[in-house]
């Protein structure tokens, strides 16, 4: 699709009345409109069990805009757009009023049949949703159909190749677009061009000038109300599979022949084939899991996970994991990727940390110091920035050095935020730009690595927990990952961006 192109389609949005909806999603579609990234001939239909009149569905568009827009701008010309259906989406029968619905939509805005069908609801009725989206005849025979999914998807690799192959009867693979928000944030996409347009990076992106890399996502908040998802997924199943390791994919792809879907994907899933798998002892020595205990955050005294609510007062489950992965190909062979997300944390931070190997020989400082390693930090949330840590020399008579820090930030330069992830991947759903959606493959790959750690947790109780408390950065274990490497973690705060 052209890029300045304004797309128009009808998008049903599954779930309409639910939280991703009201914080997310139509916030995300008021800013594309208002930047005249819509097409006027634009439709919404939300899509939810609970009984509404269309009037009361745009007031509660209306609401979700000015709670977390906080503008009225255009905004009664904007929810004119909204229309509501109420269904069950369990039965068949229900979705024939809805068909009727979106033909006459279809017609009405002449939208020549491009549909957007937005999954946000629970994972257990995305298959079924598809088959009926099929079999009552509701993709569009001359326009685009695109289905958008959340995750989890799947809870492993065997019940994710199965919704996969459910999803597969109706939608096509590059019908299916895989939502992963953090692949719509400024810096993750920023990582690419980091790498790819600037000459003093990629030719020292290896492992013969990198010691390290450390990738942090943490948390302050517990698991609120999500106890009960919670307990069925884990810190691993929640983070690493998706977020995390697609951020290691990224940082390590080769360039692409081609900036285009297909190339970066290709490369992408070259590095996950290309993880090390783990088993036996190899998972013990190489991942550690923690789960937080009571304590203080941000002043305030918090309850251990075991008292959250909808959570076994024994659980094992993990709230914390941090894991030493490694990549066997030729440009990753030795080098250490530190992965670490959790919650109850010091800092809500995600940074990267790419960690360069010292100099060969130490010749501006006295014998019992050490230089300060060369560091490229990528701050993808709160701030958004790069920051490269540097020795120069001090002020002064004697040669001595000093660590700098050579900064930008997207918050304190530009004064602006930048758009919200959900913002950029719906607009790049309808323009038809999958890039930044895990590919089946992806999502295959990373279940395949994160099962065999997933099961040796669950067949062993962690007699430990809690083992971390809460407003610290995680369990003893997770320094110790490192420190046998002879690194240490670098602490988030010291690396923030007002403090560069």
């Amino acid at each position: 699709m052209i890029e300045n192109q304004k797309p128009t389609a009808l998008i049903t949005i599954f779930g309409a009345t639910g939280d991703l909806a009201n914080r997310k999603l139509y916030p995300s579609l008021y800013h594309l409109y208002k930047k005249d990234k819509l097409d006027q001939k634009f439709a919404v239909i939300g899509v939810a069990r609970r009984e509404l009149m269309p009037d009361q569905f745009q007031e509660q568009v209306r609401q979700s805009i000015l709670e977390h827009v906080g503008t009225n701008e255009n905004l009664d010309e904007f929810v004119s757009h909204f229309y509501y259906h109420s269904l069950d989406v369990s039965n068949t029968e229900h979705y024939h009023d809805l068909k009727n619905l979106v033909d006459e939509l279809d017609a009405h805005y002449q939208l020549n049949g491009n549909r957007v069908f937005y999954l946000a609801m629970a994972p257990q009725f995305f298959g079924t949703i598809a088959e009926s989206l099929y079999k009552q005849q509701l993709k569009s025979d001359n326009g685009f159909n695109r289905l958008v999914i959340e995750k989890p998807f799947g809870h492993d690799y065997p019940s994710a190749k199965e919704l996969n192959d459910h999803i597969r009867l109706a939608f096509s693979e590059d019908e299916i677009y895989r939502i992963d928000h953090y692949l719509g944030k400024e810096m993750v996409q920023n990582i690419e061009v980091i790498r790819f347009a600037n000459a003093i990076f990629e030719p020292l992106w290896n492992n013969r000038f990198i010691s390290n890399i450390q990738v942090t996502s943490s948390e302050t908040l517990g698991v609120e109300d999500r106890g009960r998802y919670y307990e069925g997924s884990g810190a691993l199943r929640d983070m690493v599979q998706n977020h995390m390791l697609q951020m290691v994919a990224l940082l390590a792809m080769e360039p692409p022949i081609r900036l285009n879907t297909n190339e970066i994907r290709s490369e992408k899933v070259k590095v996950l084939r290309a993880l090390r798998p783990l088993e036996g002892d190899e998972i013990s020595n190489s991942f550690v899991r923690g789960q937080y205990n009571a304590g203080v955050s941000k002043g305030k005294q918090v309850k251990s996970y075991r008292e959250e609510e909808h959570v076994d007062s024994n659980s094992n489950t993990e709230t914390f994991v941090a894991g030493k992965i490694m990549i066997d190909n030729f440009r990753w062979a030795g080098v250490p990727i530190y992965i670490r997300t959790g919650k109850r944390l010091t800092e809500k931070s995600t940074k990267i940390v790419v960690q360069f190997k010292d100099i060969p020989m130490n010749l501006y400082m006295k014998t019992e110091e050490t230089l300060n390693p060369n560091l490229l930090v990528i701050h993808i949330q709160p701030d958004e920035g790069i920051t490269l840590h540097l020795n120069v020399k001090k002020s002064g008579q004697f040669v001595e050095t000093t660590p700098v820090k050579l900064n930008f930030s997207n918050k304190s330069v530009d004064g602006m935020n930048t758009p919200e992830a959900y913002e950029k991947l719906l607009y790049d759903c309808l323009r038809g730009d999958a890039t930044n959606f895990a590919h089946w493959d992806e999502v295959a790959l990373s279940w395949t690595y994160v099962d065999p750690i997933a099961k040796a947790w669950e067949q062993t109780k962690e007699s430990s927990f809690p083992n971390y408390s809460s407003g610290s950065m995680g369990p003893d274990e997770a320094d110790k990952l490192l420190e046998k490497d002879g690194f240490h973690w670098w602490p988030v705060t010291d690396l923030d961006v007002e403090n560069c």
